[in-house]
């Protein structure tokens, strides 16, 4: 294992509540959090979905109301269907170069 460390771009609370008021709003939120996590080194889909899991349980304990749950949730899915996508991608081009 190298002992490479990687800098990390995490949203902070303040930009985590525009892009959960732009979801609530109806609005897209998805390329203002892929533009922050852009800048400088990505971050994997899996490490992304771990903070959220953890807010979305904190909401959950917490009694936040069930508008902002609902938003911390369609992050979660945006996030596991993107990761979905790309699995599929790296499974159709290891085929393509396995055969």
């Amino acid at each position: 294992m190298s002992d490479v460390k990687r800098k990390r771009n995490i949203l902070n609370v303040k930009q985590k509540f525009e892009i959960l008021q732009k979801l609530d709003n109806g609005e897209s939120a998805s390329t203002d959090a892929e533009d922050v996590l852009n800048e400088g080194n990505t971050i994997s889909h899996s490490a992304a979905l771990q903070p959220v899991e953890t807010l979305l349980d904190y909401m959950g304990q917490r009694g936040f109301a069930y508008g902002d749950i609902t938003a911390v949730r369609k992050i979660c899915a945006y996030i596991r269907q993107e990761m979905n996508k790309e699995q599929k991608q790296r499974r159709i081009t290891d085929f393509k170069y396995k055969t």
